[in-house]
């Protein structure tokens, strides 16, 4: 397996090395030259499968000769040994042919454990094997920081820094990135927007001898690892409500488009899903986007949805180097359109191509909270924001027939317990694991919104 970037100016580079580049030196995301394809047949024998053992056969053709059969599945079972639940990724009925993916028992309550808790352990194989240190830089919305510095605290050979907009997540998300200790953990407030923060990172991927010096990787879903290991749940949701033989539908709490990719690809590899619904917040780009066609980003507004609050969706880049049929010099023209005009104008046919893989519903912070309360009062479930946002979207957007909905559980509840409490009039506590959080001391930094500062700070902090 050969990985290409969606701008078209760099080399085909095997898995291990786009694992440690993290985003294309000319700026594109890195894409399979082509989709496995996984017979309906196969799909169907991994019934009643577990988690690793499905993730093993959708990861291995990605993975190329990186490692072995045996290395892998061992690597997999220590993956997900100690996630809180046996299933990894249980299903919660929540109505007639409608489900709660629950995607929130790992280390830090969130779906982006599955994929980082994966990544950290490949950056540890793929660094021993070079005998090589590197400098992990990510920006969060909320989740992605706390389950990134979760993956990689304490190892040896990799620094991680993670930048966040002051304010704009919630204080557990906060804390369970500032409250670790490990010396090689930096935590960076910026005063700005996750798009801010998103900015400064990818143009200090774009900076040759900043990224040179500190050996920089990724570890935002622009790292081509991210997505991949994403595709894992999709497979596992479907086949336990009877892919291949029927199609399944999915709603997605969207922002930077990098988990409902997954979808899409677990589609393109011959996964059988009818729909799949871009769930946003009042920060509605993409929603926007397949109305008129026409991707054009505002200002981000604050919600009770923080980690959705994007204006900017790296992996849409992803999307439209897909629906291009692998033309580079279509992307470019859309980026430079972005970066010049503030805006770009999809083709015909890439329109027709997204329009007929998803459908995008808008969710107000009025719909958020009545959604919450609702499946509280109706099953008894407590459901985070995100979540709601979900579940609003897809009801509004679900076919019609006995095609099963699944909505994306992407939180745990106690990590928005201010949130959760407006809507239900309760507070969520924490589980045994972070019963202390609120207890712990935090240590950060606070920072412009400015690309030489952070890469200043970064220096200084590296020496």
């Amino acid at each position: 397996m050969k990985y290409i970037s969606t701008r078209g100016g760099v080399k085909p580079l095997d898995f291990e090395d786009v694992l440690l580049e993290g985003l294309a030196a000319d700026g594109g995301l890195f894409v399979p030259e082509t989709w496995p394809e996984i017979a309906h047949r196969d799909i169907a024998g991994l019934a009643n499968a577990p988690y690793a053992a499905v993730a093993f056969h959708i990861l291995k053709p990605y993975l190329g000769t990186m490692l072995s059969d045996a290395e892998l599945e061992d690597l997999l079972r220590d993956t997900y040994r100690d996630f809180q639940h046996s299933a990894v990724t249980p299903l919660k009925q929540i109505g007639p042919g409608e489900w709660l993916l629950e995607l929130f028992h790992g280390p830090t309550l969130a779906f982006k454990d599955l994929a980082m808790q994966l990544l950290g352990r490949l950056f540890d194989i793929a660094l021993a094997r070079r005998g090589q240190a590197i400098t992990v830089i990510g920006a969060t919305s909320g989740d992605t920081g706390a389950a990134a510095v979760e993956a990689i605290r304490g190892r040896k050979a990799a620094k991680v820094f993670i930048l966040h907009p002051l304010g704009r997540v919630s204080e557990v998300q906060r804390r369970q990135m500032t409250t670790v200790q490990d010396a090689n953990v930096h935590n960076i407030a910026i005063e700005g927007t996750f798009d801010d923060c998103q900015r400064i990172v990818k143009t200090l991927f774009t900076d040759r001898p900043f990224r040179e010096a500190t050996n920089l990787a990724g570890i935002n879903s622009i790292n081509w690892a991210r997505a991949m290991a994403q595709v894992v749940y999709y497979f596992v949701a479907a086949i336990h409500l009877g892919s291949p033989n029927r199609a399944v539908q999915f709603s997605v709490p969207t922002g930077n488009f990098g988990d409902i990719l997954a979808g899409y690809i677990a589609n393109k590899m011959g996964l059988p899903i009818s729909q799949l619904t871009i769930a946003t917040n009042v920060n509605d780009i993409l929603a926007r986007t397949l109305e008129t066609g026409i991707y054009e980003p505002q200002n981000v507004a604050a919600t009770l949805s923080p980690s959705i609050d994007i204006q900017v969706s790296s992996n849409f880049e992803r999307l439209l180097f897909d629906v291009e049929r692998g033309r580079a010099d279509k992307v470019m023209a859309y980026m430079q359109d972005l970066s010049q005009a503030g805006q770009f104008t999809l083709s015909e046919a890439a329109s027709g191509a997204i329009g007929r893989a998803f459908k995008a519903a808008r969710v107000d912070e009025d719909t958020t909270l009545a959604t919450m309360r609702s499946v509280y009062e109706e099953t008894g479930e407590i459901i985070d924001p995100h979540t709601a946002v979900g579940v609003a979207a897809g009801r509004a957007c679900r076919l019609e027939g006995l095609t099963p909905l699944v909505h994306l559980a992407t939180a745990h509840p106690a990590k928005f317990p201010d949130a959760v409490e407006r809507a239900i009039g309760l507070r969520p506590p924490l589980p045994p694991h972070l019963s202390d959080l609120y207890d712990r001391p935090e240590r950060f930094g606070t920072l412009a919104a400015d690309v030489e500062a952070v890469k200043s700070h970064i220096l200084e902090a590296s020496r």
